[in-house]
């Protein structure tokens, strides 16, 4: 960069800005006839995905599903000092644990690769050399000293800090004896005061006159590395991208975007911002939340189907407001101009539900099924192992038969090797002082209940098996029906209450 600010200087080229306007594509809502979609989703892999970021990825991953376009994962690592080990591998992974993986993306490459930002810097090197060429950018020489005192100084006149576009006007003389002292300056874009409109797809129509609030931002480091300003703009452009689909905290920053596509000449996307997504008092969304990342979902149970389902059904842009709805239902009834500007208000407390009838539904399919026994076996194994008295309990029918006996009743499959349900998988451990404590008449029920197991030509259904057991309860003078039933619990199961009970014989 220093090579070509001098050049620069040597061929008398201006350093002033040209004032040439090109002309913008006036926004418009929907899709463009003949122009393909293509949206991307671009974290910064400074941290794993959480919640926040599957609702961006989604919607995006929504719309290109819905016109048939590419959904694209970009990584803006940029920030080498902020990069979290694993957090890239992690983003990737949880996009294809939540069913909507990219298209396109570091792991899957693609035709507009690489889609590592740090990957692509000679891309926005070339940018940067055309913004200088024009004079659209210049070199700043200002100290992290300077600068930082800059921002002491607002922030004690209760002002909100800003460059002071000092470097701004240095002529070529004082930029030459500049870079002799400081060859790798940071690159700064000239922003202008006539910020274009432009018609967000969610918002409205919008102008934020970004040269009256802030100072020129810088656009390329001095190590070389672009800022999201002038990266994002780029990657839109050379990636393709249609439609930008973003939360709304970058609203006032497309200006920025825009004045930057106007001075290289090229034709921006379409914008659609997210209003964001709070949690249910209101507050934000924070990392420091530590359930707020996909992997503590996944790791607790949940589904992917019920963490989609609530993030869109708290949310809108879809018809109605029903919950239970799978991926393929969101993307048929996925209206973008029915997004509305209200923030989305998560309430987790409804996750569990959401989770049971997702899970439902699958029980529900003999195909998911069999999926769901394998994954239950696995969390028998793990959570009894050597406990397992007799290992006919991870027979593959008989684990379906619980599956289907308690559809509609649990909220996770690993409620099922909770403490409520462990008679199903081990023998409890029941003292005769807990069954006499219920009844003086243990021996006599014990006879009779076998009797009735053991009784040939008859087929016990749980209707059934509940006439038979108020006979045998009536035969029983002096015990009550209830205490009858409490003992055939305590004994089969070690639970005092009934809710997890079920009529299942191993």
């Amino acid at each position: 960069m220093a090579a070509l600010l001098k050049r620069l200087l040597q061929h008398g080229k201006p350093l002033a800005a040209s004032g040439r306007l090109v002309g913008r594509r006036e926004a418009s809502f929907g899709t463009d006839p003949g122009v393909p979609v293509r949206v991307r989703f671009a974290p910064s892999p400074t941290g794993f995905l959480h919640l926040g970021g599957l609702r961006t990825a989604l919607y995006n991953y929504i719309f290109a599903k819905k016109y048939q376009g590419s959904f694209i994962l970009r990584l803006e690592d940029t920030d080498q000092t902020r990069l979290v080990p694993g957090a890239a591998e992690n983003i990737e992974d949880m996009l294809e644990w939540a069913g909507i993986p990219p298209d396109e993306s570091p792991r899957r490459g693609g035709p507009a690769g690489p889609y590592q930002q740090s990957q692509r810097l000679e891309l926005y090197a070339q940018a940067t050399e055309a913004l200088l060429k024009t004079g659209a950018a210049y070199p700043c020489f200002c100290s992290p000293q300077r600068l930082e005192l800059l921002k002491k100084e607002a922030l004690r006149n209760h002002q909100t800090p800003r460059y002071d576009n000092r470097c701004r006007n240095l002529n070529q003389e004082q930029v030459a004896q500049k870079l002799a002292k400081v060859p790798k300056p940071s690159i700064r874009f000239r922003l202008e005061k006539a910020a274009p409109a432009f018609q967000d797809l969610v918002y409205g129509w919008n102008r934020h006159d970004v040269a009256s609030v802030e100072g020129d931002p810088v656009i390329m480091k001095s190590d070389g590395f672009p800022t999201y300003h002038l990266a994002c703009v780029v990657d839109d452009h050379h990636m393709g991208i249609s439609h930008v689909l973003r939360g709304s905290e970058w609203l006032v920053s497309t200006a920025k975007h825009l004045l930057l596509y106007r001075a290289l000449g090229w034709q921006p996307p379409h914008f659609a911002h997210l209003p964001l997504l709070l949690n249910r008092d209101g507050s934000k969304l924070s990392k420091r939340q530590g359930d707020i990342f996909l992997e503590h979902f996944a790791a607790d149970g949940f589904l992917p189907d019920s963490l989609v389902d609530i993030i869109t059904n708290c949310g809108s842009g879809f018809a109605g407001n029903q919950m239970g709805r799978t991926l393929p239902e969101l993307i048929t009834q996925f209206d973008l101009t029915q997004i509305t500007c209200h923030s989305a208000l998560l309430d987790l407390e409804k996750l569990p539900e959401f989770n049971r009838l997702h899970l439902q539904r699958l029980v529900s399919s003999e195909s998911q099924r069999r999926l769901l026994v394998g994954k239950l076996q696995a969390l028998v194994e793990e959570a009894f192992g050597s406990q397992l008295q007799n290992r006919d309990v991870l027979n593959p029918v008989y684990m379906e038969r619980i599956l289907l006996l308690r559809q509609g009743h649990i909220c996770r499959l690993q409620d099922l090797v909770s403490p409520a349900y462990s008679y199903l998988w081990t023998r409890p451990s029941v003292g005769r002082a807990q069954l006499d404590a219920i009844s003086e008449k243990v021996d006599v029920i014990a006879k009779r209940v076998l009797g009735l197991l053991e009784r040939s030509g008859m087929t016990l259904t749980q209707d059934v098996l509940s006439g038979e057991l108020k006979k045998l309860s009536e035969g029983l003078e002096g015990t009550k029906h209830s205490n009858v039933m409490k003992l055939l619990r305590v004994a089969l199961s070690g639970q005092q209450a009934p809710s997890s009970m079920l009529g299942i014989q191993r």
